[in-house]
């Protein structure tokens, strides 16, 4: 008779959504997964990725042993040994390297979001290099410039309750793809949108969720924060700002109406956007007379040049209209910081030596061809990510993986275009294989997922190989055997002299039995009194920070390091602004492995305009080339108008592996960083297509 059972377990991936799931196993084999409908936020649906996860999970091509290379670097030549042969190759060649002329800063780790759990991707992974004293990596290839850019304003990333977004009555999403990367948001968009509220979309792409709004904006890349000091503009001119909430909850506001006024008229934002006037005219209009008016920015305005500074730019305009006196109004980008974990007694950030170097995690290329500040590179350790896929400046990076001096360790779940270039190549567990403790960055829920299956083969989680390798090298028991589940104790501030008020009474306990447990917060307005976490306590329009640094104090546009205006000889060259935002069938570079999503996904593919594709002999289906000084890849051309000429999108991210020409789209994409948060530029990129 088949045995079936049924467990609950939390997305790990770098979504704001963190799902709950309902698993079903047979047999000790996963046959389906669910959305759990007693999650308010779930509620009872999962995305079209995660609906594959049993065809991940089950997978033939997942790694299931240790292996050692045999063949070239980038052959995929290996042969399988144990565990202890493998953990003691690892532990001699990072001692050498220790105890060598360059010592363990030539060491690098490098991991970002493969899981979001607490536990797995920042847990004795970080106390091990913290102790061993290598190198640090500053996590910066998605979120930095952004975190960075509202936090000059609003003193963190908190935002308005993305569950309230449902009374909203002028929801724009700006530089985000809702319906796709935040779809339980959308649902709550729609949702509101029957009951009245009008949806807009800001965004060069026409995506899906520009599809499905109201009314779509199609700004040129770069320039969304020039967009924002218009509206700002038209707000003052025409005395429709909230004097009484800039004037006691904000600082600087003068500051910003005089340079709005005397900079940004509309006439001047409409050549710097390429929008008309009475768009940006009506845009003002209605979100100064709709309230509650609510902001959804997202990541993928702030990559480029001057990304950090759009988000603290557009970040501002809920405190000119007093958007903030409404629970439904303001601006969300993240609710990490809703969260307060114990994150450094996890951590242990008090192991690091003095004066420890730390390499962008976004310039990897640099770093493997010797040319960050600090000794070469001699020992790269990959977990929780594939950078061979997605870091920018791809050629240079896959020429420092080749380096046969560079001693490469990768834990992971499949053979990845990075697992093709390891020494050392280890088995990782899957969620459904191991205990996580979850925040989430889309809404205030804290979730445990505890192990539901047995890992295969000989799989081990990504706590227990820092724990192997913290035996062989001889570092206190006391940091490292420590098991899984006293780790989430700690990080909730279990057992602890005092417990953050938002955290009293969650335990891993009552997570175990009653499951998901919303954050002990107020639902009252964030910000309806001012009381913003920033050091004058208010609403900082004018940033005395951003001054103290050099950086203009007040909102300003910085244009893009790559555009016609900015960079007009490159552009003579390279005359095409190109966007490389993820597909709808993967995440990042996760689920290219699955045969299902990646049949669905295609192909690389390349969306130009009707008048760029003309211009060069493109038609609709036909294989094209994209190139600049970087690199070049290889597309099937979509010839339509989901894109402004002048502009292309290439969906990633596709493994190179997959992809006919071996290359995909961070051939092509610089290593340039934000001007603030030191963020990578991946949409701050000029190219040229030709036919093929």
């Amino acid at each position: 008779m088949t045995e079936t059972r049924q467990a609950r377990a939390v997305c790990p991936f770098d979504c704001p959504d963190t799902c709950s799931m309902i698993v079903t196993i047979e047999d000790d084999r996963v046959v389906s997964v669910a959305g759990d409908p007693d999650h308010p936020f779930t509620d009872g649906f999962l995305c079209h990725k995660v609906s594959r996860f049993p065809e991940r999970v089950n997978h033939p091509d997942r790694l299931m042993f240790p292996l050692r290379r045999t063949g070239p670097k980038g052959s995929g030549q290996f042969e399988r040994i144990t565990w202890d042969a493998a953990l003691e190759e690892i532990a001699d060649r990072l001692r050498e390297i220790a105890d060598g002329p360059n010592g363990p800063q030539a060491i690098l780790p490098y991991s970002y979001c493969g899981t979001m759990g607490k536990i797995q991707s920042e847990g004795l992974d970080r106390r091990f290099f913290h102790r061993l004293g290598a190198s640090l990596l500053d996590r910066t290839i998605c979120a930095t410039a952004g975190v960075a850019g509202i936090s000059y304003t609003l003193g963190s990333t908190r935002g308005m309750d993305p569950e309230a977004i449902v009374d909203s009555r002028y929801i724009i999403n700006w530089g985000s793809n809702t319906a796709v990367t935040n779809s339980h948001l959308w649902a709550k968009m729609v949702q509101a949108r029957k009951a009245g509220a009008k949806i807009v979309t800001i965004d060069p792409y026409r995506s899906p969720t520009a599809v499905r709004s109201d009314w779509h904006l199609a700004p040129r890349p770069g320039s969304d924060g020039a967009l924002a000091l218009g509206m700002m503009h038209i707000l003052f001119r025409d005395d429709r700002q909230d004097d009484d909430y800039l004037n006691t909850a904000c600082i600087g506001a003068d500051a910003l109406r005089d340079r709005v006024l005397s900079e940004y008229q509309p006439e001047r934002v409409a050549s710097i956007t390429g929008l008309d006037v009475a768009s940006i005219e009506q845009l003002a209009g209605e979100y100064a007379e709709t309230a509650p008016a609510a902001i959804r920015v997202n990541y993928g305005a702030s990559r480029h040049a001057g990304g950090g500074m759009a988000i603290r730019t557009i970040a501002c305009l809920p405190a000119v209209v007093g958007a903030w006196r409404h629970r439904s109004g303001g601006v969300l980008l993240s609710t990490s910081a809703l969260f307060p974990f114990n994150l450094q007694g996890l951590q242990r950030p008090d192991l690091i030596p003095k004066g420890t170097r730390t390499i962008n995690m976004s310039q990897l290329a640099e770093a493997l061809h010797g040319e960050a500040p600090g000794p070469p590179v001699e020992a790269l350790f990959v977990y929780c990510s594939n950078p061979a896929s997605i870091c920018p400046d791809q050629n240079r990076v896959l020429e420092g993986l080749r380096r046969e001096d560079l001693f490469t360790v990768v834990h992971e779940q499949f053979p990845t275009d990075t697992v093709a270039y390891a020494d050392i190549v280890l088995p990782a567990t899957t969620q459904l294989e191991h205990l996580d403790l979850h925040h989430a960055y889309g809404h205030p829920w804290v979730q445990l997922n505890r192990p539901c299956l047995d890992a295969p083969g000989e799989c081990r989680s990504n706590n227990d190989v820092f724990r192997g390798l913290a035996n062989r090298l001889g570092f206190e028991s006391r940091l490292f055997e420590v098991s899984d589940e006293q780790l989430a104790r700690d990080v909730l501030w279990e057992n602890q002299d005092s417990t953050p008020s938002a955290l009293e009474g969650i335990t891993v306990e009552r997570l175990t039995e009653e499951g998901p447990m919303r954050l002990r917060i107020s639902d009252k307005p964030p910000f309806a009194e001012g009381n913003y976490p920033t050091p004058s306590g208010k609403c900082e329009l004018y940033c005395q920070q951003l001054a103290d640094e050099g950086i203009d104090p007040i909102p300003t546009w910085t244009p893009p390091a790559e555009s016609p205006e900015s960079a007009p000889e490159l552009a003579a060259r390279f005359p095409l602004q190109m966007l490389s935002p993820p597909s709808p069938h993967f995440m990042n570079s996760t689920f290219v492995e699955t045969d299902s999503l990646r049949k669905s996904a295609g192909g690389p593919e390349l969306e130009i305009s009707s008048a760029d594709a003309e211009a060069r002999e493109i038609s609709d289906g036909c294989r094209v080339a994209v190139f600049n000084d970087r690199g070049r890849f290889e597309a099937t051309a979509r010839v339509s108008d989901s894109v402004r000429p002048g502009v292309i999108v290439a969906p990633g991210i596709w493994w190179n592996r997959y992809a006919g020409d071996q290359s995909n789209a961070n051939l092509t994409t610089p290593t340039r960083l934000t001007d603030l948060g030191r963020g990578a530029t991946f949409f701050d990129n000029l190219v040229e297509v030709e036919p093929m």
